[in-house]
């Protein structure tokens, strides 16, 4: 076991004996939501996972270890503390050797899971290609980090602050399936409409799971993008939401904010704007995300013991 890995013991004992593992990114405790509903999601969300079969993994850097598995005491440090480092994989060895504390974005927690032998990862959604992308040249990592990385993602598709054609262009550049649950549309983020076609549907969790095994068994390397539509009930107006989204970005432009400290500003300024209504899709739109995460990790893990 890698020495800079510091597991659970209920996390460990599942590894043991086989049983079905959801890595949890620690971003959205730190940067994405205000306390007390930043824990307070964490930890519904890690009782949704326990509650459809599979153990969960919250993924967050400190004491010179990265955590697979947090307590509940931890979740609550990460949701209060104010000097946590939103760590992306460049940053993994900064916070580490500095003995820094930690919140894992997409390709951190991903690359984490990794290490510690977890094939299936939840979030809200990923980043992807920045709008004005051929100026600033503003791509996530954590699209290099699913192109090499064999961590399946289950996410309510990309982030709405960003150019999702692009992203999906960029997604199959890289090779990496994209597969959106129950429908031909991909969605985006705070709504389950985007634009977009789907490159790929299935139905069923079983059938993903097959997906992700058979990509897997043949040795082809990285990511499967799985993107899980926001509840129809709980989802925000599409072209609604695109003008906040646009008033966020010249918002951050006005203020010259860059990297990694964009996506946290918009993310509230939308919050603030729509008086908490995006807050409450994004938190349901994780806990749906949880939900079908935990099912899909038992059936690949149902898979892989049959076989």
């Amino acid at each position: 076991m890698n020495a800079y890995l510091e597991i659970h013991p209920e996390v460990k004992q599942a590894w043991i004996e086989g049983k079905p593992v959801v890595a949890l990114e620690s971003t959205i405790i730190s940067h994405g939501m205000p306390y007390p509903k930043n824990v307070e999601t964490a930890m519904g969300v890690e009782n949704i996972v326990k509650n459809n079969g599979a153990i969960p993994a919250t993924i967050a850097i400190f004491n010179g270890k990265c955590y697979v598995g947090l307590t509940t005491e931890q979740l609550e440090y990460f949701a209060l503390a104010k000097d946590v480092w939103k760590v992306s994989l460049r940053d993994i060895p900064y916070v580490i050797s500095q003995n820094l504390y930690g919140a894992t974005t997409v390709a951190a927690t991903m690359r984490i899971a990794s290490m510690a032998g977890i094939r299936i990862f939840v979030t809200g959604g990923i980043g992807g290609v920045h709008r004005d992308a051929n100026n600033t040249m503003d791509i996530s990592t954590d699209l290099t980090e699913m192109a090499q990385t064999s961590v399946a993602v289950i996410s309510a598709g990309v982030k709405s602050i960003l150019d999702i054609g692009l992203t999906l262009e960029h997604l199959e550049t890289k090779g990496i399936p994209v597969v959106t649950i129950g429908q031909n549309e991909f969605p985006s983020f705070y709504s389950s409409k985007s634009g977009f076609y789907s490159p790929l549907r299935l139905d069923s969790v079983q059938e993903i799971a097959e997906l992700i095994n058979a990509k897997w068994n043949m040795g082809l390397e990285g990511s499967v993008l799985i993107a899980n539509p926001v509840p129809p009930n709980e989802e925000f107006d599409s072209k609604e939401m695109e003008a906040y989204v646009k008033n966020a970005l010249n918002a951050a432009a006005k203020n010259k904010l860059s990297g990694k400290d964009i996506t946290p500003f918009l993310l509230k300024y939308i919050a603030e704007h729509t008086k908490g209504e995006s807050l409450e899709a994004n938190i349901a739109l994780i806990k749906n995300n949880a939900k079908a995460g935990a099912e899909i990790a038992v059936a690949y893990s149902n898979l892989r013991s049959n076989r």
